[in-house]
């Protein structure tokens, strides 16, 4: 049993409940009780004082392999910035997968995020398997992990735009995509490691490989993303190659649902935002990797005023090199209120497409996303009586408003992974020299 007590707690659940002054009790892998003041019972006490309480963050949408080609395309938009990456990355293999994968992580954890998703849709040949080096880098650094094994079928030759050497059989696609069911997604409470199925994008994924992993999600029971509707020039292309918009083409393909969540979704037309809503499809909100790239802001309060889901996504560090989850919650805000006015969003809504809604997105709300009771114990304590922090008074507002706060405790499912903001599962120096060294593998 271990007690955190004497700390703000937003336990972000359906009541907004917050407590100036509690505790939260862990016993195991999960939370068995949430209150004001000191908890009652024994258990091993953590001095709590000065900081905030919170559900660990769900990150919902990054590229991890990216860490390695971070400060490129600096003035690019979407497609140009992939045209110009896509060579770099042909040359990926299992051991920059790997390296990339624990950094990134590592660097998320320190940021406050317990849980996070990867689509990693670059699969060279002859480089090793990938999502086996994804899986155990995960398992180093201690964080719940839903890989999204994603995949391309079309080729420059083809029409599309990645290069044609990485991209896929379709058929050779789909039967990797179920192999890593197969191997890696486990279904039960509680669990680790969980897989979706993600095919990149409408530019360079064919219809057919779209439409047959959902059904290949959907009978194996697992989730589906993809990105969509990113940009203008996406657009443009649904427009002129399919005669629809990409929400319109995504849902012709069986695409929208309350098993899927897409990616950006920042050019929506109402009718659009209303169809995410009566279907349950989630948006993962990138924030940070849209403003980089000029893509334009996600209308996220409409999308909940619709009543989708809605989470937060670092996004490939290519596009978003900050790489830190609790960054995007001041960020997200900002956003917010640039395209909407001054109350567009409040910090608490913030606070919840980091934590509640990102869990709702990846289909685990009933274990993950706010302190209650009875689910795991991911829990971010954020120390917040720092010289940043001073005189703001309301917690929320001081994590949301004030810079990146100092994380004091991370736990998942009950284990520290960060302590005093430092990693507790991995040297930080060895990771960046792993890092380092993937970096000069692929710009050679």
């Amino acid at each position: 049993m271990i007690v955190i007590e004497g700390c703000a707690v937003a336990t972000v659940d359906a009541d907004q409940t917050e407590f100036a002054s509690g505790h939260v009790a862990i016993d195991g892998d999960r939370i068995v009780a949430v209150g004001a003041g000191r908890y009652p019972g024994d258990g091993e006490r953590v001095d709590g004082t000065g900081c905030l309480a919170t559900p660990g963050l769900v990150n919902t949408h990054h590229h991890l392999y990216q860490w390695a080609t971070r400060g490129l395309a600096q003035q690019e938009n979407l497609f140009g910035w992939l045209t110009e990456l896509y060579p770099v990355w042909t040359r990926l293999d299992d051991e920059v997968v790997a390296a990339t994968t624990a950094a990134g992580l590592g660097w998320l954890a320190l940021s406050g995020c317990t849980t996070s998703t990867d689509h990693h849709y670059v699969y060279p040949a002859g480089v090793g398997d990938l999502m086996a080096a994804q899986v155990s880098a995960a398992g180093e650094i201690g964080l719940r992990f839903h890989p999204c094994r994603g995949s391309m079928d079309l080729g420059a030759s083809a029409g599309g735009l990645p290069p044609d050497e990485i991209v896929e059989d379709t058929d050779a696609a789909l039967a990797a995509t179920e192999e890593a069911i197969d191997r890696y997604h486990d279904p039960s409470p509680g669990a680790m490691v969980r897989i979706a199925v993600a095919p990149c994008s409408p530019f360079s994924v064919t219809g057919k490989l779209m439409s047959e992993s959902a059904v290949l999600a959907r009978r194996r029971g697992v989730r589906l993303h993809t990105h969509l509707a990113e940009t203008a020039e996406e657009e443009e292309y649904c427009l002129e190659k399919f005669g629809c918009t990409p929400v319109e083409y995504a849902e012709r393909l069986g695409w929208l649902g309350d098993d899927v969540w897409l990616a950006h979704a920042v050019h929506l037309s109402p009718d659009a935002i209303s169809r995410f809503g009566a279907t349950g499809t989630g948006v993962a909100h990138c924030p940070s990797s849209n403003a980089r790239l000029g893509a334009g802001v996600a209308p996220v309060p409409d999308l909940l005023a619709a009543g989708a889901p809605v989470g937060l996504g670092v996004d490939g560090a290519a596009s978003q090199e900050g790489g830190q989850l609790g960054a995007e919650l001041r960020m997200a805000l900002y956003a917010a209120r640039v395209r909407g006015g001054h109350d567009a969003l409040t910090a608490r809504q913030a606070l919840s497409l980091g934590t509640i809604g990102g869990a709702r997105c990846l289909g685990r709300d009933a274990e993950l996303g706010s302190l209650e009771p009875g689910k795991l114990a991911d829990v971010a304590l954020w120390r917040l009586d720092d010289l940043g922090h001073a005189g703001i008074d309301d917690p929320v507002a001081a994590l949301v408003f004030g810079p990146l706060a100092t994380v004091e405790l991370l736990m998942v499912g009950g284990r520290p992974v960060v302590e005093r903001g430092e990693l507790r599962t991995a040297d930080e120096r060895e990771l960046t020299r792993r890092s380092v060294r993937a970096h000069e593998r692929l710009l050679r």
